[in-house]
């Protein structure tokens, strides 16, 4: 079905379908080898511990080098509409893909560096790919209401503005209750030390993740 897509609609839409397949296998096999709790662990306690850890690393990895070339694919499409429209500078848009290219090194980072063999490099990984993903889609966001109503409809431009508000707003209490949280570990269960704080950034974690996916999600329309 992808590779019926007009366009380079496959491109977000394998995106979209792999980073979805990499969280959710890596989870399942974390939870059944039980290594993680079910009830909400980070993203990257599913891929610490073998076998988890060698999927999570492999599939992230594949995940960060097509969110790229989603992202070139969309500079150069703006590029291209901008041609005609002139709706936003050339430099802006060269600045939202550097942004998102950042994101992108982070992501192969926390999938190359694993959370407990190197922790603090696992951190800055981290947070550079959900720091520079949340900027990345917040920009394109106000590009996508720049190009209106020639190039994007008010409804899209609505869907993705709601999903950057959303990610920012989780993305800010993710840091504050991990900063909080005083040791390094994975196998996480209610009641102990830290927990309330470990259980509150997890759940930001995955609702900026997924935010991440819904918003590339509306490319596809656009890569037709």
């Amino acid at each position: 079905m992808l590779c019926c897509m007009p366009g380079v609609a496959f491109v977000p839409a394998l995106l979209v379908s792999w980073s979805s397949a990499a969280f959710i296998i890596s989870y399942v096999i974390a939870v059944l080898a039980g290594h993680v709790e079910p009830l909400v662990p980070y993203i990257s306690d599913t891929g610490t511990k073998p076998p988890e850890s060698g999927v999570f690393g492999f599939m992230i990895n594949i995940s960060a080098l097509l969110a790229a070339i989603t992202m070139y694919i969309r500079y150069l499409l703006i590029e291209k509409q901008n041609e005609t429209s002139h709706f936003v500078r050339s430099s802006c848009n060269m600045f939202t893909l550097c942004v998102g290219l950042m994101g992108c090194t982070g992501m192969g980072i926390v999938a190359t560096f694993q959370e407990l063999a190197v922790p603090s490099v696992h951190d800055i990984g981290a947070l550079v790919a959900f720091g520079s993903g949340v900027v990345y889609i917040t920009l394109q966001s106000i590009i996508s209401y720049k190009s209106c109503p020639r190039w994007n409809t008010y409804f899209v431009c609505h869907i993705r503005m709601a999903i950057s508000v959303i990610s920012c707003i989780a993305f800010i209490p993710m840091i504050v209750f991990a900063s909080k949280i005083s040791m390094t570990k994975i196998d996480w269960t209610p009641g102990e030390k830290d927990y309330t704080y470990h259980f509150m950034s997890a759940i930001c974690e995955w609702t900026v993740a997924f935010g991440f996916i819904f918003f590339f999600l509306t490319f596809i329309r656009d890569f037709q």
